[in-house]
């Protein structure tokens, strides 16, 4: 039997899973228990500002940390125009905005972390 800690969305869990042959059905099921004080993901996501909320999203491309925030509420952009720069590995990318409109909500400030397909700001 092998024991393995596996955190999942923020909790963690201790898995003792069952060595088995090849083929053969495994004698009993794994069992999971949740460790009594799970720990806290590294960054909680913001709560999107819904009354200011935009119709159209500024996703992330990629994981990283928010390094710029290159618009304000309220400023038009252009499609094509920069939103918000991450860093990630050592680069800065830009997102850019996905259309023309009006920035409506910017939902993460510099330093935030941020997953890949975050909504980082909405536009109008």
């Amino acid at each position: 039997m092998k024991n393995y800690t596996i955190t999942v969305n923020g909790n963690v869990y201790d898995v003792v899973v069952e060595e088995g042959v090849a083929g053969s059905a495994p004698a009993a099921a794994p069992k999971a228990a949740p460790k009594a004080a799970p720990k806290a993901p590294v960054a909680a996501a913001k709560p999107a500002a819904t009354a200011a909320a935009g119709s159209v999203e500024v996703k992330a491309g990629a994981a990283g940390k928010v390094f710029k925030i290159d618009a304000a509420v309220g400023q038009a952009v252009k499609s094509g125009d920069p939103v918000v720069t991450i860093e990630a590995m050592k680069m800065e990318i830009p997102v850019v905005a996905p259309s023309d409109g009006t920035v409506a909500s910017i939902n993460v400030a510099v330093g935030d972390a941020v997953e890949a397909g975050a909504v980082l700001a909405t536009l109008n």
